[in-house]
């Protein structure tokens, strides 16, 4: 989700909410299934998580534009010229690539001998979904969300009251 090129930091912002909105919807999801025994696949659920990572070094490049694009042109050693900007052409919110991942680890084994899943002696392996860990990053996403909001907020009062000056 871009907002407006010339505010990079609502850009930032944004595809954090984005990010987090991705993360919460994947660990809901986890917890929606996490009593489920047999999924489409016969298999029990596996659980999601999301990764993400800069498509670039991310130390690196990030300190790779001071060399050369901080520089301002001046006409004189005393002036700027108006139009120059600083500008940072590899921190980008594009960067970032969001992968939804399956852990393949295998779940508890519950004895049930009634169960039609059941073994040949009685055990059916759920998901391995743990809803303390869901719940505790859950948690840490919603805090992800709200500070991303935050900044937000705080990018459009900054502008808002620099636009009154």
């Amino acid at each position: 989700m871009k907002i407006n090129f010339n505010f990079p930091g609502l850009n930032i912002s944004a595809k954090g909410l984005s990010i987090q909105r991705k993360k919460m919807n994947i660990i809901a999801e986890n917890i929606a299934k996490a009593d489920s025994i047999r999924g489409a696949d016969g298999k029990p659920y596996q659980r999601k998580s999301l990764v993400v990572e800069d498509k670039q070094n991310p130390f690196a490049s990030s300190f790779n534009y001071l060399k050369n694009s901080l520089k301002l042109k001046v006409t004189e050693a005393n002036h700027i010229t108006a139009g120059n900007t600083i500008s940072n052409p590899n921190v980008s919110d594009d960067n970032l690539q969001s992968t939804e991942i399956t852990d393949k680890s295998s779940g508890e084994l519950v004895y049930m001998p009634d169960n039609p899943y059941a073994d040949q002696n009685g055990y059916v392996e759920t998901s391995n979904v743990n809803i303390v860990t869901e719940m505790v990053d859950m948690i840490a996403a919603t805090r992800s969300y709200e500070s991303n909001l935050t900044a937000l907020n705080s990018t459009k009062q900054i502008i808002k009251d620099t636009l009154s000056i």
